[in-house]
């Protein structure tokens, strides 16, 4: 990747986080897989930050992080950055699928269907908000239990 799309990759996310930021608050879920927390990218102290800017974000009211363990050999892989993001009208919900090659929108309702589907699936591996924060800070600490609390819902639009 040249440096000039680095740069307009890294300026793009930022800005796409000013949803987390707006008035009134947007609902916002990510769900990372466990593979995610243990990469190494970026050196200790750059993966130490991101932990901990996860955390800080898990704790907004309209914030829900979710991990999904590696002893979940069931969730549905879906290989690629999913960003779901839906409203009050669902026909203008769009996925947004990111790659190395740029990203794709889709919107034809079959495809939302199949994403939404994958996403739920995903959702239901996750462990509950508060145990995937403790995974979070404690990412060495067995797991006592996946055990999933479905406390998640939450009605309006959600992006992910």
């Amino acid at each position: 990747m040249q440096p000039y799309e680095v740069e307009y990759r890294a300026a793009f996310r930022i800005r796409r986080q000013g949803i987390l930021h707006r008035e009134p608050p947007v609902p916002y879920t990510a769900i990372i897989h466990e593979a995610v927390l243990r990469m190494g990218v970026g050196g200790l102290d750059v993966m130490r930050a991101q932990s901990q800017h996860l955390i800080d974000m898990s704790e907004q009211a309209d914030v829900t992080i979710l991990v999904i363990p590696f002893e979940r050999a069931d969730f549905p892989v879906s290989g690629q950055p999913i960003t779901y993001a839906s409203g009050p009208v669902p026909q203008l919900d769009t996925v947004l699928l990111d790659s190395d090659h740029g990203c794709d929108l889709l919107y034809a309702q079959a495809q939302l269907a199949r994403y939404r589907a994958v996403l739920d699936r995903m959702e239901r591996c996750a462990l509950s908000p508060s145990k995937s924060r403790d995974f979070i800070r404690h990412p060495g600490r067995p797991l006592r239990s996946a055990g999933h609390d479905q406390g998640r819902d939450r009605p309006g639009p959600r992006v992910r």
